[in-house]
């Protein structure tokens, strides 16, 4: 796959987002910050905004089902404005093609899940699975999906993730990258103090933690994990002022290399 930079007409990349067609679902959510939707657990009320596949890539948050954050679960935490923003970002630096205007939701034990190639699963210390759901999303990984793990902090979450992912890969070890790494260089690349970005609320420097096949280094990475970090969240908010321009920038580099090093690996 063949992807190219396009050059750029301004320092941010935040300054690429288109400014008007807000949908009233987008304008709602702008009135407050940290939840998703406001559809609480209804799946079948945010696939209403899903779109049927047409072979472009499309963003896709992964579902769980969890009893916090009443009317905003985590899993929905900066929907539907991260991932408009992002398409949006991919489309004016990349030839990659993305759906423009948002991404779908799809839960772990959906068949549909395999037509896309990364998965976004936010705020995962409520995450939980049934078989059925661990089942799915592991298959989906070993036959060469992607997913990233965002909006966590803390060694609580870090562990808990830990243990979901034992849960989907047993016998695979969680192992913190460096900047070395080729997800790190894949489009954008990236020097230490890019990826050394704090978290958005607490300030925690930024670390990442991956899963390769067969636990092999040299091999394909297969998650990758964002811990004290919440790119999601910059992107949401990289063209209101909510957030310094400069690491909504960074966060859209990482996002970007992602999404080629998945497509390309």
């Amino acid at each position: 796959m063949r992807m190219r930079l396009r050059p750029l007409a301004a320092a941010s990349l935040a300054a690429l987002l288109t400014t008007t067609g807000f949908s009233d679902l987008e304008g709602q959510r702008r009135r407050g910050r940290g939840g998703g939707g406001g559809f609480g657990n209804d799946l079948a009320a945010y696939q209403e905004y899903n779109t049927p596949y047409t072979g472009k890539f499309t963003f896709v948050r992964l579902y769980y089902r969890t009893g916090g954050w009443g009317r905003n679960p985590g899993w929905s935490h900066d929907w539907p404005v991260a991932e408009r923003n992002f398409g949006e970002i991919m489309d004016a630096l990349t030839t990659i093609g993305p759906r423009r205007g948002g991404g779908n939701v799809l839960a772990m034990d959906d068949p549909e899940l395999f037509k896309f190639p990364v998965a976004y699963l936010s705020e995962p210390g409520d995450w939980g699975m049934t078989e059925a759901e661990a089942e799915n999303l592991s298959n989906y990984l070993r036959k060469g999906g992607f997913l990233i793990i965002d909006d966590m902090g803390g060694y609580r979450d870090l562990n808990w993730t830990e243990q979901m992912l034992e849960v989907l890969l047993p016998g695979l070890q969680l192992v913190e990258l460096d900047v070395s790494h080729p997800i790190f260089d894949s489009f954008f690349h990236l020097e230490q103090s890019n990826i050394e970005m704090p978290h958005p609320y607490w300030g925690g420097i930024a670390s990442y933690w991956g899963i390769f096949e067969n636990n092999d280094p040299e091999g394909r990475l297969m998650v990758i994990v964002n811990h004290d970090n919440d790119i999601g969240d910059y992107m949401e908010w990289s063209d209101r002022g909510f957030v310094p321009i400069a690491l909504s920038n960074e966060a859209y580099k990482l996002g970007v290399n992602y999404v080629v090093y998945a497509l390309t690996h």
